[in-house]
């Protein structure tokens, strides 16, 4: 048979014959074809789609509609409330409700005391002036008891900390072989001081934690059941579900937000909440895939009118600015806000409850719910959400048993009081310049902070089922993570000194430096210890330390004291894994995979935690160091896929760190090779760090212990319905034909459609900005897809204007500009009778 003699490109033809390949209906493919058949010119083709006279200045857009009406059907793409004309009369799909503007202002920082004077001289001088709200002060909330009851409790951590150190302290002394005295053994002292401190608030948060879930409620605690569930929600408590996103992957987050939304219906709560995705992304192919799922979200659910979407133009404060955005446009008319990270899903009860506790407790700000880590399928992912399964609700029931309305706010799955969020949570930059100043990065914390600073409490409903994330699937995801929160934290603790701020949220942050600064410290205490025994290796004993000593000073090593002291520490650690093991065991364990699994279950992940911790070490002294020396950290999306590790990645990042231990191994066997019994556990694991990362990081493993019950939990036993609805829903998207790319967006008669339709930028008339956009097209057009910049790309899926010009041109121009058509299209002949 032979080969088909390619037909000549006819613009006219070419673009109905596609357009027919996508049209639904047999009637619609024929009057397609049927003009297809004539002899028309491209404008005459949008004329005749379209139904009326063309734009001399962009033919294409007359057509919009109808091309959205062949492709998704004339009453199903979406109602009329949605589907409009915006002021120039051009196709708008209205993806956000309108505008009801409120003026946010942030306070700015004044970091130090000494500042702190100099501002208040000049205020009093009269040469400065005192910043004003652009909105008057609302009334503050009385001050409850409780707050009394928390400090008195804190009090006693506090004491209950010293007491324990100063303890360890002194039998720390004993152990060394001047007792201390020397200017190196005093330094190890000090570091075992602040690092055995940091262990012991740890543990005797875990501590009170347990006691909490033993005995039940606190009297002082919002508690998930202290309020009636059947009780009715006031019809003005309208509560907004706010989902920032920045290039993640689309599939799972609207695969997330189906479920929460089928699950708020469910509970028959829908009238009470709609959904905003506040989208930051600024790859052009995630841009268009976002506008896709969102359009087929609305549509299965019958979501429009409930489910908004915006994409900032101007991406400023990341995650923070994406918030305030919102608040600054739609937040008046919501009396509550949640928060969701882009893995997050929640339960319709969950919300309905957070929302009645907000109603039963006026001055609480924001309550944080306690999310659950569920659906990872890699052996370290398992690891450790079966860490924060199960060890998990002891720390968080800890943590609001000594903080009660003062306590965390992770940044999501948490509601949020609006107005008085807008009135004294905006965030002015940090002052300064360096890596350490700038644009808040963990702004969780701050938030929270200045919500109690304003008289409002701050709470964990750490008992509230229904609320779920995901785990980074590996470590090296996990280490990226963290890079961005030290990086945040060290940013926080410039606040410490901060006017207003409560004690309770100054020790956040500085416990939320400790948690990476314990890197550094441990380090260093380790590297003394190295060095304590060079000395003592090579210099010659000083027997007699003072003047006209009598007798001399033997050093001794008291190794049994060392060894209590060890225990001692271990004992701190692991302390809290037991109980929260024994506390399941008593409630029941058969979701856990049964006591025995649940206890070797604890047993591995305790040892796969040790190899690990030595490799965090490093990994955090870095990124501390990193960011003192202002190096910036990279702000990416985390990989919330079931990623695995590869061999090279794991050498690259692992490699320095196993030839590092490796040296220290040698430099110690030379000095004293009964020194390593106590360091083998860290740098042994430095150097079996590469395979560790890499077989940590298998699905095939992950999978494996699921099957033997082994880091069970019971959101793994089962399921909740919401959990199984998102797995189900990122299972179809991913199997569904993919979105259009930015380019399809350009070229495809369909996609182009649609990005037109829902393009925000839509700009009066100006002499400039018509210079703007020819020169944009013009560019475009000749630059082609493969060298158009990513900062256009996202200008022309802003501007409908733009995009649908660039769409006429690339067909009506085909001859000189081949490379749109071709990237869309490469080899595809269309047939030239099509299947009707």
């Amino acid at each position: 048979m032979p080969d088909q003699i390619p037909t000549p490109f006819n613009p006219a033809r070419d673009y109905l014959e596609r357009l027919a390949l996508q049209a639904r209906g047999i009637k619609a493919r024929r009057e397609l074809l049927g003009h297809a058949e004539q002899e028309l010119s491209l404008a005459e083709v949008h004329q005749r789609l379209g139904g009326g006279a063309t734009r001399e200045d962009d033919p294409a857009s007359v057509s919009v509609l109808h091309r959205l009406e062949l492709i998704y059907g004339v009453d199903r793409l979406a109602p009329p409330s949605v589907l409009g004309f915006d002021r120039a009369g051009r196709v708008q799909l209205a993806t956000t409700p309108p505008i009801n503007r409120t003026p946010i202002a942030p306070k700015p920082w004044t970091t130090g005391p000494i500042a702190r004077v100099i501002k208040g001289i000049r205020l009093r001088m009269g040469k400065a002036q005192p910043w004003m709200s652009k909105r008057e002060a609302s009334e503050r909330p009385a001050k409850p008891r409780w707050r009394k009851v928390g400090m008195a409790r804190r009090v006693l951590l506090l004491a209950l900390v010293v007491a324990q150190s100063v303890l360890a302290i002194s039998y720390m002394s004993t152990v060394l072989p001047q007792d201390g005295r020397t200017p190196l053994e005093f330094s190890v002292m000090v570091l075992f001081g602040l690092l055995f401190a940091w262990v012991s608030s740890g543990f005797w948060t875990a501590l009170m934690g347990f006691f909490q879930l033993l005995t039940g409620r606190d009297r002082y605690s919002i508690n998930a059941d202290e309020v009636d569930t059947e009780a009715p929600i006031a019809a003005d408590a309208r509560t907004a579900l706010v989902m920032p996103i920045c290039n993640e992957d689309v599939s799972r987050v609207f695969a997330g937000l189906k479920a929460t939304y089928l699950s708020l219906a469910d509970a028959g709560q829908l009238e009470h909440f709609d959904v905003y995705v506040c989208s930051d992304s600024y790859d052009p192919d995630i841009c268009v895939e976002e506008q896709h799922a969102w359009l087929r979200l609305c549509r299965e659910v019958e979501g429009f009118g409930r489910i908004f979407y915006r994409r900032r133009r101007r991406r400023v404060k990341r995650k923070s600015g994406n918030i305030d955005d919102w608040c600054r446009r739609f937040g008046a008319n919501y009396r509550y806000m949640v928060v969701l990270d882009a893995d997050s899903v929640m339960s319709g009860a969950c919300l309905k409850r957070l929302v009645q506790l907000m109603e039963a407790h006026p001055n609480a700000g924001l309550i944080q719910s306690a999310p659950i880590a569920a659906g990872a399928h890699n052996l370290y992912a398992r690891l450790q959400q079966f860490a924060t399964r199960v060890y998990g609700p002891l720390f968080t029931a800890g943590l609001h048993f000594w903080q009660l309305g003062e306590s965390h706010y992770w940044g999501h799955n948490a509601i949020i009081r609006v107005d008085p969020f807008m009135r004294y949570c905006a965030l002015a930059p940090l002052p300064g310049k360096g890596s350490l100043s700038g644009e808040i990065l963990s702004h969780d914390f701050v938030e929270a902070a200045l919500m109690r600073r304003a008289g409002y409490g701050v709470w964990i409903a750490y008992d509230l089922p229904g609320s779920y994330e995901e785990m980074p699937p590996n470590l090296i995801d996990e280490l990226q993570r963290d890079r961005r929160w030290c990086h945040g934290n060290l940013m926080n603790f410039r606040l410490f000194l901060v006017k207003g701020m409560h004690p309770v949220h100054r020790a956040v942050f500085l416990t939320g430096v400790m948690s990476y600064l314990s890197a550094p410290l441990w380090f260093l205490f380790l590297a003394l210890s190295t060095a304590m025994l060079a000395v003592t290796t090579f210099s010659v004993p000083q027997y007699f330390t003072q003047p006209m000593q009598l007798f001399p000073t033997w050093p001794e090593w008291h190794p049994w004291r060392a060894v209590a002291l060890f225990c001692t520490t271990l004992t701190l650690l692991f302390l809290p894994k037991f109980l929260s093991v024994i506390l399941i065991a008593v409630k029941g364990a058969s979701q856990f995979g049964g006591t025995l699994r649940l206890f070797v279950s604890m047993v591995i992940e305790s040892l796969v935690s040790m190899l690990l911790a030595p490799v965090r070490m490093l990994f955090h002294t870095r990124f501390v160091l990193a960011a003192l020396f202002g190096i910036k950290a990279k702000w990416t999306s985390p990989d919330r896929e079931s990623s695995e590790t590869s061999w090279g990645e794991a050498t690259r990042r692992h490699g320095g760190q196993t030839l590092f231990g490796i040296l220290w191994i040698a430099g110690v066997f030379m000095l004293d090779p009964r020194f390593l019994m106590w360091l083998s556990p860290i740098v042994g694991a430095l150097v079996v760090s590469i395979p560790v990362s890499v077989i940590t990081s298998k699905v095939g493993l992950g999978l494996g212990a699921r099957r033997r019950r082994l880091f069970r939990i019971p959101e793994e036993s089962n399921p909740p319905r919401e959990l199984r609805r998102t797995w189900k829903f990122t299972a179809i998207a991913r199997e569904r034909h993919a979105a259009p790319s930015f380019v399809e967006s350009v070229v495809s008669p369909a996609a182009n459609a649609l990005a037109c339709a829902m393009g925000v930028a839509r700009h009066g008339e100006s002499e400039a900005l018509e210079a703007q956009r020819q020169s944009i097209v013009r560019h475009a057009l000749v630059a082609g897809p493969d060298k158009l910049e990513n900062g256009l790309r996202l200008s022309l899926l802003d501007d409908p204007v733009m995009l649908s010009r660039l769409h006429y041109e690339v067909w009506e121009r085909h001859d000189r500009f081949p490379s749109w058509i071709s990237s869309t299209y490469g080899e595809e002949q269309l047939p030239r009778r099509l299947a009707l």
